[in-house]
């Protein structure tokens, strides 16, 4: 506690932001005063209640299959993880950010916290003498402010006056008529540790990327947690709105969080290659783990009813689990690089899933094909984008596949898989008593 007490001194910390991402990756949590946060440190107990994590996309609490758990809305407790504190940059009282675990009983990790399942999916490897090391790449919309939902996104008025309204892949003039917000973004994220490292212009009108550092998969995704908000914060100041939605324009690419992923022994190398810097086979069972188990588990990777608009081929986004060298049009891609940089990108996670269950699901399936001794199809070649899909089109379709895959809900659990399937059914409910647009243009009148 003593080095937290010396860095909020040091900084002059007056709030602490405590939070706990929930299904969905948004942080929930409480605004502290300094000392109620360094008492917690110590051993006071503070507490959020059970029902954040049944809360869903719209805001809604979903229940449980257990009303009595559900109603009663007993406490978690939380349990701050002090290295993740961060200054939270920002107008206002000097603010730091710190993510937290809780119990639940208060004498263990709650399972059913994505932060705490990506923790045991660690533990796996980590009982085989390897460390996963991942490195997202995130895309994202710059938008005009949208303030009715049922107009339009469309990009926003930038710096040379004009709207952009055309495709500009790796465009420098492009890229840089957004450079107000990035410089903040850059600058604010460098203030609070989060790793930025190239930025880019991405096939989208005002859709832009962000590659994070490799390194350990929960410290990544709490920087994308935090990238995230640090974000939109900084486009709101900027007469502008930032959205990770999978698919926020019919017309236009969707946005991905792809993930590389590699793994490594105690000493540091890189099991994926050997020493004639040849795939390992274990190489080949993470692959076909991939193949085989990412299908159906999708849920975790596109969570979301929009997500599966984005899945389509042809713009930009996979519709399949092939793999193959260099190849952007394979769900999994083993980019060039040296042996001890052997990876797989996993293209197929939305910029919307949450963090902590995307890379958990990733590494999960990639076990599965180790522990089953998996083996990977043939290198998929040239327009992979042609290849039959094996993906659910839906999110019901990927929730019933979620439900029937055995071997993922035993090592993800029935405690998380109870409360993330009652969010999803919850929310897929909501949306399906939405009456669009479309269906007023074409049916109300022809019908």
């Amino acid at each position: 506690m003593g080095d937290a007490a010396d860095w909020i001194e040091k900084h002059g910390i007056e709030e602490v932001e405590c939070v706990v991402p929930d299904m969905n990756g948004v942080p929930r949590g409480k605004m502290l005063p300094v000392a109620k946060f360094l008492k917690a440190l110590e051993g006071s107990p503070l507490y959020l209640p059970t029902s954040v994590m049944l809360v869903c996309a719209d805001g809604r609490y979903s229940g449980s299959v257990d009303e009595g758990f559900a109603y009663g809305d007993p406490d978690m407790r939380l349990m701050p993880d002090a290295a993740t504190l961060r200054i939270l940059p920002g107008d206002g009282p000097k603010r730091a950010l710190v993510l937290a675990d809780a119990c639940y009983p208060e004498d263990a990790a709650w399972p059913a916290l994505p932060r705490v399942l990506l923790r045991e999916v660690l533990a796996l490897y980590a009982r085989k003498g390897w460390k996963a090391v991942v490195a997202p790449e995130l895309e994202f919309y710059v938008t005009a402010p949208n303030p009715d939902p049922r107009d339009a996104v469309v990009a926003p008025v930038t710096a040379n006056g004009r709207r952009e309204n055309e495709q500009n892949p790796y465009d420098m003039e492009a890229l840089e008529q957004f450079d107000l917000v990035m410089r903040r973004i850059y600058a604010d994220c460098a203030v609070a540790r989060v790793a930025l490292d190239a930025l880019s212009h991405e096939t989208g009108s005002a859709q832009l990327e962000v590659n994070l550092l490799h390194g350990d998969p929960i410290e990544l995704a709490d920087q994308v947690v935090v990238f995230k908000r640090i974000a939109r914060r900084a486009a709101v100041d900027q007469g502008m709105n930032i959205t990770f939605m999978a698919k926020p324009m019919e017309d236009h690419a969707g946005s991905a969080m792809h993930l590389h992923v590699s793994l490594v022994d105690f000493g540091g190398t890189n099991v994926f290659a050997g020493e004639d810097g040849k795939d390992t086979p274990l190489f080949h069972h993470f692959m076909g783990g991939l193949q085989h188990y990412l299908p159906q588990i999708m849920p975790l990777l596109a969570p979301h009813v929009n997500s599966y608009r984005r899945m389509r081929p042809n713009l930009s986004a996979p519709a399949n689990v092939e793999w193959s060298h260099d190849n952007r049009s394979c769900g999994l891609r083993v980019p060039k690089a040296d042996p001890s940089a052997r990876r797989v990108e996993n293209r197929l996670p939305g910029a919307d899933a949450n963090p902590y269950l995307a890379i958990a699901a990733t590494l999960l399936a990639g076990y599965l094909g180790i522990e089953e001794r998996l083996g990977r199809r043939p290198e998929a070649l040239g327009n992979v984008y042609l290849a039959q899909s094996t993906l659910p089109l839906s999110l019901p379709h990927a929730l019933d596949r979620l439900r029937a895959c055995e071997p993922a809900r035993t090592l993800l659990g029935e405690e998380f898989l109870r409360i993330f399937l009652r969010v999803k059914d919850r929310e897929m409910e909501a949306f399906d008593n939405v009456v669009t647009a479309w269906e007023r243009e074409h049916l109300l009148l022809k019908a």
